[in-house]
């Protein structure tokens, strides 16, 4: 992996950590011999745009609870994710406030009883907005990836939706399947 590009994968994000572990992020760059961080910009309630109450099962500007952060490799931002989940797993849990999540949300979101076991994702390249590109440092040229990660649990109920924006060049998604099982 070269140290311009960050190479991610999935599968960390989406099973709950064993009790102490750090967040998949923090561990990520941990065994990476890599540093950053996140910076949790807002937490809260806000109504639903039509795309996420479309994947949550919402009607439009129905409310949900939005964790909006930037994610940091050394001092550069490398991610923008806003995390939604739907208000009656999340009101008036840690999910709806700034403060870090200890082994992260998916950790604690199986301690409050959802479990995801299915997700899915879409990617698509395009040129940021303007506030993408500020925040993100990137040049007006320079495209980035977006991804929507929906996680839904055994019933299949949405539990999750994941809206994550990266710079083009400096990340590689990562893919991982198993077949069969």
């Amino acid at each position: 992996m070269s140290r311009d590009r960050w190479v991610s994968a999935s599968m960390p994000y989406l099973a709950p950590r064993v009790k102490g572990q750090s967040d998949a992020w923090s561990a990520e760059l941990e065994e990476s011999g890599r540093r950053g961080g996140q910076v949790v910009i807002h937490a809260g309630e806000v109504p639903a745009s039509s795309a996420v109450a479309e994947l949550l099962g919402l009607s439009e500007a129905e409310a949900v609870v939005v964790r909006r952060r930037v994610m940091y490799l050394g001092d550069e931002p490398s991610e923008l994710t806003d995390t939604y989940y739907p208000v009656q797993i999340a009101r008036e849990t840690r999910l709806a406030g700034t403060a870090k999540i200890r082994g992260g949300a998916v950790t604690l979101l199986a301690e409050l009883g959802w479990v995801g076991v299915r997700v899915r994702e879409d990617v698509v390249a395009r040129m940021p907005s303007a506030e993408e590109r500020d925040v993100l440092n990137t040049a007006s040229d320079e495209p980035v990836l977006q991804l929507t990660r929906l996680t839904l649990d055994r019933d299949d109920h949405p539990i999750q939706v994941d809206h994550m924006v990266m710079p083009a060049h400096r990340q590689q998604l990562r893919y991982e399947m198993r077949i069969g099982e």
